[in-house]
């Protein structure tokens, strides 16, 4: 999230934008939440690897776009024993923790790590055979530039994967806070709205293999607080002074009842390929390199 999946302020930029990001918020609280969103909703991550690895078996050379904390990463180095998984962020914070999970998972000899912007240009990969990009491409100014850059940066035949939240994980119940949890989803819109990228994947060059649309479910008292707590902190000027303190009265009073409570979430993902043969109609467009902060391989 996080770079891409960070949540921060909003970029001047991209004001009005659809993927303005939670104000105020705490970078370590949002790593944290990272990676225990792949511990208690992550059951898609071993399914997308596994689609990766049914259209590039041999792949040899993966990134991972705004990896974040390396959940995506590590789920790609386990599936595909035989690649080395480039993980680029913009946060360096994220980059360590990243390091520390793939050297903690026995997969650090195998991941790389490019601390760049992605808003800026491609970072210098080389050519990859598969790109992932989990939560990151609504963050980007321009994905379609992105998109147009992972497409020449792929081998020809190579697979791209994108995958983005249908909306925000859902929580609350009505019984418990009557109208808190649409109005909860209504001030989060913007923080994850993403059109449907098939047709982007498509204008960029890819073929679009398949989509699929996988929904997870748990009960997990840690999640459910945090997720909670995030919303409190990063959207107290967007609620009206009752919610706020709603939610502040539901943390402090309730938390039996709130950790009994299933978090849901819904994700769609987009599986893509550079065709083998360019097509007459495909752009042809070679990706854009800025200097990049590079540490020559997991710590």
């Amino acid at each position: 999230m996080t770079h891409a999946h960070e949540h921060a302020a909003p970029d001047p930029r991209r004001q009005g934008r659809p993927h303005d990001h939670p104000p105020h918020h705490d970078h370590a609280a949002s790593a944290a939440l990272l990676d225990l969103d792949a511990e208690v909703l992550g059951a898609w991550l071993p399914r997308a690897a596994d689609l990766v690895a049914a259209h590039a078996p041999d792949a040899s050379l993966v990134v991972d776009l705004g990896a974040g904390t390396g959940t995506g990463t590590l789920a790609l180095a386990r599936r595909l024993p035989g690649a080395t998984v480039v993980a680029v962020d913009r946060s360096p914070a994220m980059l360590e923790r990243l390091r520390a999970a793939a050297a903690a998972a026995g997969v650090g000899e195998r991941v790389r790590t490019v601390a760049a912007d992605l808003d800026a240009a491609w970072p210098a990969t080389g050519t990859v055979d598969a790109v992932w990009a989990a939560s990151s491409l609504h963050h980007l100014a321009d994905p379609d530039r992105v998109l147009r850059d992972a497409h020449a940066a792929l081998r020809p035949g190579g697979v791209a994967l994108v995958v983005e939240l249908d909306e925000q994980v859902r929580l609350l119940t009505d019984e418990l806070a009557p109208g808190l949890a649409s109005r909860l989803a209504q001030a989060a819109s913007t923080w994850n709205v993403h059109p449907d990228w098939g047709p982007h994947l498509e204008r960029a060059g890819f073929e679009v293999l398949d989509v699929h649309h996988v929904t997870t479910e748990a009960v997990d008292s840690r999640y459910g607080r945090a997720w909670l707590t995030l919303l409190r902190t990063g959207l107290a000027e967007r609620l009206a002074p009752a919610d706020v303190a709603t939610l502040d009265r539901l943390l402090a009073e309730h938390p039996a009842t709130l950790d009994s409570l299933p978090v849901r979430a819904e994700r769609t993902l987009w599986l893509a390929r550079r065709p083998a043969a360019p097509s007459p109609h495909s752009p042809v467009h070679s990706p854009t390199h800025s200097p990049t902060t590079h540490d020559g391989g997991a710590r």
